[in-house]
């Protein structure tokens, strides 16, 4: 029964630190990090931490993920990166912390290009010619 236990209590940390994510609680879910919880941590849809603070416009918990470690381009289980999330959401904050970090605005399906194309989102195309030149 106790690894029972255990399991139930790491799921539970688990769900914690998504919430962190979701909810930009950035010294706190950077605290776990920096004591090893991964950066690159991901829920059962494939969802890393960065992709969940991104989705929810958190620029400032998306640089401090990208600067431990965190993958700013991890696509989730069906192909979305982190930044075509932020440009679906309209975040150019969290758009402009991505491409600092190295986010690729041409990977995922669809891409944050895409996306942008698909929304009308003129100046974060700019944002990504200006990236590839």
């Amino acid at each position: 029964m106790e690894g029972v236990r255990e399991d139930a209590e790491v799921e539970e940390l688990a769900t914690r630190l998504f919430q962190l994510a979701r909810s930009g609680q950035t010294e706190r879910l950077c605290a776990y990090v920096d004591a090893g919880v991964p950066a690159n941590l991901t829920n059962d849809k494939g969802d890393t931490l960065l992709m969940l603070a991104a989705y929810h416009g958190h620029a400032e918990t998306v640089r401090a993920l990208a600067s431990r470690g965190a993958d700013p381009g991890r696509a989730n289980d069906r192909g979305q990166t982190p930044l075509a999330g932020a440009v679906f959401k309209k975040e150019p904050e969290v758009v402009r912390a991505l491409l600092d970090a190295g986010a690729d605005p041409a990977a995922g399906t669809p891409s944050a290009v895409d996306t942008a194309q698909m929304f009308g989102h003129a100046q974060f195309l700019k944002w990504f010619e200006h990236k590839h030149k």
